[in-house]
């Protein structure tokens, strides 16, 4: 703490604040604005079954996801069979995979000119599709199998840690009172996993809420379609504001379930180091059904899709490796640099004031840019359009006052808007890793620093940026990384003819030619791994 800290560095930290919150708050008033033309029209008409859809949507996806992780989190946590070390990463494998791809990839293998049902047809003789019945997988349900086999990790993840950190003592007090296996998992461990499972259910249902590209492909009109097809349809961004003020209510509904669950989790239970002898050992058809189960999940999850889409890329290599691949490369990759030095830039400053500030207000700050990441893409696009919108029109109305000839959409034509709202939406990243790292720096550094008559600059310079390297080269990976991800943002940002990977990718899917951008995909994929390797390794470490 620096009892003389200069007030010019609040004042820093509450200007990155305030424009990096611009967005939502220009997205609430703007919802609140009449629109009388397209909205009246789409609550009249299409606007309800979008709402069905979207909930309808979460609903399965959370209960599909719970289905497929608990089984297998259970298994990994407290059972010994073969296989088990590398299931406990492996199963992390499917948040790799954009859910627009394996959609792809499934809808490829089970439509009527796949190759499951024209098998079928030659086994049994059918010639027609009135001659048997086949689940059609461009439903609302197809899509929400695709979702459930991509996010279930989530649940995975925090259930796993969940029956990990059970007291062991818990569970042999059960065997000693007479309980089976089974009867020890429904009666004590579930129920002392509910808030990490409702943690988990919540997570999904926010990720499904935000999804655009699955969705989309199926033809399932949700809420994320109707901000899409509002804006670049109609042209009325007050409606798009109205329907993303929509999604963004269930965001923080399902934020508050979340954090109530959470309060939940304060359970006095003694944690102890889970040792080998306390896993339940599996043998015979046991250890095989268990072995099968959690293989099964990985090979329908990921395994698959991944190597039909490699098959694809050595099919396609001559038609995909071209110039556009690399320059959509490049595109992609110095958004990402730039967004990720931004974050970094911005977080460092946030923290630092936050850290040495004597003044409790200077922690509001990093609080209020963390906000954006509850947004989903789609819906931040529309807050950073609000705004930016009306700045191109006020510079453009005062060159038109002097009789000059305005600069045109300067900020949304250009990949100003896009970069602005990569930064909104994963500077939350930069300021969790540089939190870390800040914990593990002993307070006593700074005062010896200050003593010494060190200024503030100084201390940051010379004590803490050293110190702190790997929260940085942590946080601007996680940035990096999300930022050649991230879909639905790019998708309604992008200036005309510009295009980075991923929106490279979705074309293709939309068009039904993913295999001339599988090469690109498999980039994505690649990309998407080394956050998972990284997460393994941190909880590996931490265990």
């Amino acid at each position: 703490m620096i009892l003389g800290l200069n007030r010019g560095w609040s004042l820093a930290s509450y200007s990155i604040a305030t424009i990096l919150i611009l967005p939502l708050i220009a997205l609430i008033v703007q919802s609140t604005l009449p629109d009388e033309a397209v909205f009246s029209h789409l609550f009249d008409t299409v606007l309800p079954a979008y709402i069905v859809n979207s909930l309808s949507l979460m609903v399965f996806v959370g209960l599909g996801s719970l289905i497929l992780a608990i089984p297998c989190a259970w298994f990994v946590a407290r059972c010994e069979f073969p296989g088990r070390r590398y299931f406990q990463w492996l199963l992390l494998l499917p948040l790799a995979m954009p859910a627009y791809i394996v959609a792809y990839v499934y809808t490829d293998l089970l439509d009527y000119a796949g190759p499951v049902q024209r098998a079928l047809r030659s086994t049994f003789e059918w010639s027609s599709p009135q001659d048997y019945y086949f689940p059609p997988i461009r439903s609302l349900s197809g899509a929400a199998i695709m979702l459930s086999l991509v996010l279930f990790p989530y649940i995975y993840l925090l259930a796993r840690t969940a029956f990990m950190e059970q007291s062991s003592s818990l569970l042999h007090a059960s065997r000693v009172m007479g309980c089976s296996p089974w009867q020890s998992f429904w009666r004590l461990a579930l129920p002392l996993a509910r808030p990490a499972l409702a943690v988990g259910v919540a997570l999904v249902a926010m990720e499904t809420a935000a999804d655009y590209a699955t969705v989309s492909y199926f033809a399932v009109p949700t809420l994320t379609t109707a901000v899409y097809d509002t804006w670049l349809g109609y042209g009325s961004l007050t409606a798009a504001a109205k329907l993303s003020a929509m999604i963004l209510l269930v965001i923080f509904v399902m934020i508050g379930v979340e954090r109530f669950a959470r309060r939940k989790q304060e359970l006095f239970q003694k944690q102890s180091a889970l040792l080998e002898s306390d896993r339940y050992q599996l043998i015979g058809l046991r250890a095989f059904g268990a072995w099968a189960y959690c293989a099964i999940l990985l090979i329908l999850a990921f395994l698959l899709p991944f190597g039909i889409l490699v098959g694809y890329a050595i099919d396609y290599f001559e038609q995909s490796w071209d110039d556009r691949f690399w320059q959509y490369s490049w595109n992609s990759l110095y958004i990402a640099a730039l967004v990720s030095g931004i974050c970094i830039l911005m977080a460092l400053l946030l923290m630092f004031v936050r850290r040495v500030s004597p003044r409790n207000s200077d922690n509001l700050p990093s609080r209020l840019s963390s906000t954006g990441y509850a947004l989903p893409g789609t819906v931040l696009a529309i807050g950073v359009l609000v705004p930016l919108t009306y700045l191109d029109f006020a510079i453009n109305d005062v060159y038109d006052w002097f009789g000059a000839r305005g600069p045109g959409l300067l900020f949304t034509g250009s990949v100003f808007a896009l970069i602005f709202a990569f930064c909104v939406r994963f500077i939350a990243i930069a300021i969790g890793s540089l939190e870390n790292s800040y914990k593990r720096i002993s307070p006593s550094l700074d005062m010896a620093s200050i003593t010494m008559g060190q200024k503030p600059r100084q201390l940051m310079m010379r004590i803490h940026l050293p110190l702190l390297r790997k929260g940085i080269f942590a946080g601007a990976l996680l940035v990096f990384i999300e930022s050649m991800k991230e879909l639905p943002a790019a998708l309604l940002l992008r200036p005309i003819g510009f295009e980075n990977l991923a929106t490279y990718v979705f074309q293709f899917v939309s068009d039904e030619k993913l295999e001339h951008g599988a090469l690109a995909a498999i980039v994505i994929v690649f990309v998407g791994l080394i956050p998972l390797i990284y997460l393994n390794r941190s909880l590996e470490h931490t265990s």
